[in-house]
């Protein structure tokens, strides 16, 4: 498929009517970006509240809408929009995001001349519409970003720029995870690939309402953990980093293990220490040296 624009803008929503039309209008509304350079793509995931229709009428020609008869998760609409996107550079904002004015130009300059095939901006935080400052292990960093990264997820879908290369080498997002969908991709990123970091807030993340994904799914570790794992069985990490995905993974097995035990889930908090068991067995199979490490367990 011929790459007909610079930057194609992918927006995935569900039942977001009012906050999904900001979202677009702040894509649309971009500066020192030509309009033909950049392609804004709407996938609406089976929305009931009437979105699609109101996108239509409110923005017409000047975004691709695409309608999904089924809700399937925001993996998925991701990969929807990425799978048509005609641009040399791909970018993700949540529907409930906004960027600012020069946003896309920003960080297209950026991504060039720093030679960065993936890279993020900073952020500004609301919650319920009073600006507030991110905790201190929630700020970004930027080259190596890995390890970092093992705990929580260090990279916000609204503020990531990534080459059209990078994500067809890597895949996209895992239609399996209804949640951390982002860390499993950011991570499988990472290993390999350092990450820039512009450090301008050109994006509001508005968070607090009932329907974000880390509140409609308690444990949202059992997701990290099933990314982990996955991970250490892939093949792609070296002895380091192995290292610290089976440290991680126990830490959040004991965790999970001990909160099922406390609900007297018995057989699923059995089921997490094999997996950190086995988890750890697989590693120091594989890397002998790695058994004087320090492992728990």
């Amino acid at each position: 498929m011929a790459l007909a624009v610079q930057a194609s803008v992918i927006i995935p929503t569900y039942n977001r009517r009012e906050w999904v039309v900001e979202a677009v209008a702040s894509v649309l509304g971009q500066r020192a970006v030509r309009w033909q350079d950049v392609e804004t793509i709407v996938v609406d995931d089976g929305s009931t509240d009437g979105t699609a229709e109101l996108l239509q009428s409110r923005f017409g020609s000047a975004i691709r809408l695409v309608v999904c008869e089924e809700n399937r998760g925001v993996a998925v609409a991701r990969n929807t929009g990425a799978a048509i996107a005609r641009g040399e550079w791909l970018a993700f904002l949540d529907s409930d995001d906004l960027w600012t004015p020069q946003k896309l130009a920003r960080h297209l300059a950026f991504a060039q001349q720093h030679g960065y095939e993936i890279s993020q901006t900073e952020e500004l935080w609301l919650r319920h519409g009073r600006l507030v400052n991110p905790r201190r292990y929630h700020r970004k960093q930027a080259g190596d970003i890995f390890s970092v990264s093992l705990e929580r997820c260090m990279v916000s879908p609204s503020a990531v720029l990534l080459h059209r290369s990078l994500w067809n080498r890597c895949g996209g997002f895992d239609p399996s995870l209804p949640a951390c969908e982002d860390y499993d991709l950011w991570l499988r990123i990472s290993c390999n690939h350092p990450f820039g970091l512009l450090q301008e807030p050109l994006v509001i993340k508005r968070g607090g309402h009932a329907d974000q994904l880390s509140r409609r799914f308690w444990g949202m570790d059992r997701f990290r953990v099933a990314s982990l794992l996955r991970l250490l069985l892939s093949g792609h990490l070296d002895q380091d980093r192995a290292h610290a995905v089976v440290a991680v993974l126990q830490r959040k097995c004991t965790i999970l293990a001990n909160g099922a035990a406390k609900r007297g889930r018995i057989e699923e908090a059995e089921r997490y220490r094999i997996l950190a068991s086995e988890a750890r067995r697989y590693a120091t199979d594989r890397w002998p040296d790695l058994d004087s490490g320090g492992y728990s367990g």
